[in-house]
């Protein structure tokens, strides 16, 4: 009974964990094929810098995660990538604790992009 209860609580953390933010949106890589020359959103790649150096997506600004967002523009839209969607995710909840209206995750980040 004990292991039922113990399933139960890890799957509902998952869930928990997997939900976006209150207001952020999310895109699929395809869609942010149609979206890279959008001059109204900032580009936002939150992974190390290695992993920005070993592949990227032009356009891109590379701020790992932990480092200090609230110098980003308040006045457009941030799109946020990482490598799974993951800490994009919640770079994007740290976006929003700074007062930033319009975020947008990658699901899937880098893994799923094709360009």
């Amino acid at each position: 009974m004990e292991w039922i209860v113990l399933a139960a609580a890890l799957v509902l953390f998952y869930l928990l964990k997997m939900r976006g933010a209150k207001g952020v949106s999310n895109i699929t890589a395809a869609e942010l094929e149609n979206r890279l020359n959008d001059r109204n959103a900032f580009f936002l790649d939150v992974r190390t810098n290695g992993e920005f150096k070993g592949r990227h997506i032009r356009g891109f600004k590379n701020i790992p995660l932990g480092s200090d967002f609230s110098k980003l523009p308040h006045d457009k839209e941030i799109i946020v990538i990482c490598q799974s969607g993951m800490r994009s995710q919640t770079a994007c909840k740290q976006l929003k604790k700074l007062g930033y209206a319009n975020v947008t995750n990658v699901r899937g980040g880098m893994n799923s992009w094709r360009g």
